[in-house]
């Protein structure tokens, strides 16, 4: 049951924009940001919305390693393919560009495909993939990250958590999205546990001795620090096929920096050789498929649908009340919070309070009452 007060998505959504405009994010843009991490929170996944307000956002603004606003330089722009520079500005921003651009060309053509450099943090990867299947399109996307998995049999972090995204219309309430990391976990969700004061569970984090690792915030530093990596989707090894996630998240890795000529695992450290803080340099690929192009959306949409509503209608396991496929968890999720709200934990709170008093907004949370 939850026990954690909750916030109206209106307040929220609110104090984030007014919070991003205070630190030099220009209106529009502003707003776009706070409904990206709202977005995260409405489908229930927390290590990717308001949690990372301040230490993913408006802490590197304040840093001077992210640029509150963003120049989006296109680079090279054909029929169905983009290529851009963010300059460090705002991953959501440059993200949200590219992906307006090539849902018109796959309007046109039946394809787009867009490939963006020098970006940061875009946020949670289904916003972009869901622009797409909102307009009966497919829309896939990825994103490099700074290192944090192994290879499988290494213990090095080489590569980012590196989400593979998928969002498929379909005949029914919701698409069919399937959004999740190459690794394992993602650091997102250690940063939760973290927060939390949760461990992390046993065999998700290897140390450079080869050890498992679950103390979430000894974790964090040590992957900061190079001495601690993610296992790969699958887990350590080759015993439980651990390769694939560390051959998923090469993909991503490569799709994310070769096709823009862009940085790429221990380039994206977010440190100098000084080790002072510096930009990130993120990259990420952007696809939207037009169903169109091929026997009819309408066609695409219903058998889509009929494969998602047959799995779910398949022999349970034993003890198990219901199959769910890729989206439907978040779907009730919304569901269940569109008139309540979001749930804001202790760490949380005391993150909005800072930036409230340090910016001067005319804010009073609910939970301060």
């Amino acid at each position: 049951m939850e026990t954690r007060p909750y916030v109206s998505w209106e307040l929220i959504g609110s104090f984030m924009t007014d919070a991003f405009k205070a630190v030099g994010v220009p209106d529009e843009d502003a707003r776009l940001c706070a409904d990206v991490l709202m977005e995260s929170d409405r489908r229930g996944i927390e290590s990717h919305g308001c949690n990372r307000f301040k230490p993913i956002y408006i802490d590197r603004i304040e840093a001077g390693i992210q640029k509150p606003v963003t120049e989006f330089e296109v680079l090279k722009d054909t029929a169905t393919t983009l290529v851009a520079d963010a300059h460090d500005g705002m991953g959501m921003v440059a993200s949200k560009k590219a992906m307006d651009a090539i849902l018109e060309k796959a309007e046109k053509y039946g394809m787009g495909m867009a490939a963006v450099r020098n970006s940061t943090h875009y946020g949670i990867a289904g916003y972009w993939a869901m622009m797409a299947s909102k307009k009966g399109m497919i829309g896939i996307t990825g994103t490099n990250a700074r290192p944090s998995i192994a290879p499988t049999f290494g213990v090095e972090n080489m590569m980012g958590t590196n989400p593979l995204t998928f969002a498929l219309p379909t005949d029914e309430e919701f698409p069919f999205v399937l959004d999740c990391a190459t690794s394992i976990t993602q650091r997102g969700k250690i940063e939760y546990f973290a927060r939390t004061g949760k461990d992390t569970p046993r065999g998700m984090v290897i140390g450079r001795s080869g050890e498992a690792m679950t103390d979430s915030e000894k974790i964090l530093k040590a992957l900061t620090e190079g001495e601690a990596a993610l296992a790969p989707l699958g887990g350590i090894g080759e015993e439980l096929a651990g390769y694939k996630g560390y051959g998923y998240a090469a993909v991503v890795e490569i799709l994310s920096a070769a096709l823009q000529a862009g940085s790429f695992m221990k380039m994206l450290t977010g440190m100098d050789e000084n080790g002072q803080r510096r930009p990130y340099h993120l990259g990420h690929f952007f696809i939207v498929i037009n169903p169109e192009f091929f026997l009819g959306a309408e066609s695409f949409r219903h058998t889509c649908g009929e494969i998602l509503r047959q799995l779910r209608a398949s022999q349970k396991a034993p003890g198990e009340e219901r199959i769910y496929t890729a989206g439907e968890k978040e779907w009730l999720v919304w569901q269940e919070r569109k008139d309540k709200g979001v749930p804001v934990g202790d760490a949380v709170q005391k993150e909005f309070i800072a930036v409230r008093d340090k910016y001067h907004l005319p804010y009073t949370f609910p939970f301060e009452k």
